[in-house]
């Protein structure tokens, strides 16, 4: 397969491919599970079921009393998030190197707007980013195309044109449904469906990885 061209924009999903925050997600979700009187999950089957946004996952869970878990798993989130957050590997080099060069980059993340622009002014990356989109500042949240959308609204910059970063199957599919360029970061997870029916066009182990090939095209 032919690889892609050099983008003009680079979106990225926030949680867990530019940040590593399967812990504290974890941890916010048991506090509100047995406030509910729902089992908890474990932390395997966090990482597995967690890829909705709070607006579109917790009503298939908690029915009627959706809002009620939702205000308690982000109470609980926000008292411990900025003092655990964590980059990845590689990370805070790439976006440097690559706002540094110009390039319009972007978050598009299923993580709550305010949260998700919370934790980036707390990295110092804020001005990195031409645009962070958490769930709920467009119509709709990932996997649709609408955060995309907003995420590329007024630069003139092509989907096509576009590579969106992400560690998941639906990450990749909202970028198939946006028309962007799905590139998956780090290691493939064979249980994930989502990335059968939306195979990535590029994968890459890491920020290092990904970095060479920018370096070298």
């Amino acid at each position: 397969m032919t690889s892609p061209a050099r983008p003009r924009a680079m979106l990225f999903d926030w949680d867990n491919t530019l940040i590593d925050s399967w812990e504290t997600i974890h941890e916010a979700l048991v506090i509100a599970f047995r406030a509910m009187g729902h089992e908890p999950w474990t932390l395997a089957e966090t990482k597995e079921r967690v890829r909705l946004s709070l607006r579109d996952h917790f009503p298939r869970l908690f029915g009627d009393r959706w809002e009620t878990a939702r205000d308690l798993y982000l109470d609980a989130f926000t008292r411990i998030h900025l003092d655990r957050l964590k980059p990845m590997a590689g990370a805070p080099e790439l976006l440097g190197e690559l706002a540094a060069e110009g390039l319009y980059l972007g978050v598009v993340s299923n993580k709550t707007g305010r949260i998700l622009r919370r934790e980036a002014e707390h990295l110092g990356w804020t001005g990195h980013f031409r645009r962070l989109v958490g769930a709920g500042d467009a119509a709709r949240d990932k996997p649709q195309a609408e955060p995309m959308l907003l995420a590329l609204e007024g630069t003139g910059i092509p989907c096509a044109d576009t590579w969106y970063v992400g560690d998941t199957g639906l990450d990749m599919e909202c970028a198939a449904n946006a028309g962007c360029v799905g590139v998956l970061l780090g290691a493939r997870d064979p249980g994930d469906a989502g990335l059968t029916r939306f195979p990535p066009a590029l994968h890459f182990a890491g920020f290092d990885a990904l970095r060479g090939m920018l370096a070298a095209s």
